[in-house]
């Protein structure tokens, strides 16, 4: 039926010919057809470097104090990775130095990206090493955003006649504040422009929160009791 259309000739015999021999640089110029991909079949890719994908990135901790957060600071870091030697194919292990500068009010997850900082072969793409900020426990004052809070503790009756409070900042001052109204457990005081500089407007700062913890007494001495229900409202 072939021949009958087709002179003589079968037309597939283009595309089913078996190769005659190699290209003239001697090197076949793609790899062979496999299924999947696209309708079934992937197309054919070029060998080299056309092929390399680039590394997942690598992540790092970056811890710093309230303090380094308030003033800012220069962070250096020392990372190990593998490079490519001059001639493109062994690996050599390198340590290298890289710089961070930490700005003034930075917020817990800013990330710093050095791209291609990863390890080297000659069949990938260096990952980016990442450094991601993390806040250090700080014994007086923990964060919240640009603002800081001071956990103050006082007794069941500084809470309820009022007291006298020395409040520590973050650059070394005391501030004395006094309180005259009642204060329940987890009531938060204000002090304004006394937490840590605004990430996007560092000239500006968040605020200093007072946090109250009443402290409870364990027990009440049975004859004060009658007295402490009559001053007490129900």
């Amino acid at each position: 039926m072939f021949a009958e259309f087709f002179d003589g000739r079968n037309p597939f015999d283009t595309f089913f010919a078996q190769r005659s021999g190699d290209d003239e640089d001697g090197e076949e110029a793609f790899n062979t057809f496999h299924v999947g991909g696209f309708g079934g079949v992937t197309f054919p890719r070029a060998r080299g470097a056309q092929g390399r994908r680039q590394d997942p990135p690598v992540l790092h901790e970056l811890r710093v104090s309230l303090e380094e957060i308030y003033s800012g600071c220069t962070k250096k870091m020392k990372i190990s990775h593998k490079r490519l030697g001059p001639d493109g194919k062994t690996v050599r292990n390198e340590d290298k130095i890289l710089t961070i500068e930490v700005k003034r009010g930075w917020k817990e997850g800013t990330k710093i990206t050095f791209p291609k900082e990863g390890d080297q072969t000659p069949n990938n793409i260096p990952a980016d090493v990442v450094f991601v900020l993390k806040d250090k426990p700080h014994d007086v004052f923990r964060r919240d955003g640009s603002d800081i809070v001071y956990p103050a503790e006082i007794s069941l009756r500084q809470a309820l006649c009022g007291c006298s409070l020395t409040v520590p900042t973050l650059d070394g001052r005391s501030i004395p504040l006094h309180f005259q109204d009642v204060l329940r457990p987890g009531v938060r005081r204000r002090l304004p422009g006394e937490g840590l500089p605004l990430p996007r407007c560092p000239e500006r700062r968040g605020d200093l929160l007072i946090e109250f913890q009443v402290t409870f007494p364990e027990r009440i001495p049975p004859a004060s009791k009658p007295l402490l229900e009559q001053l007490l409202p129900p």
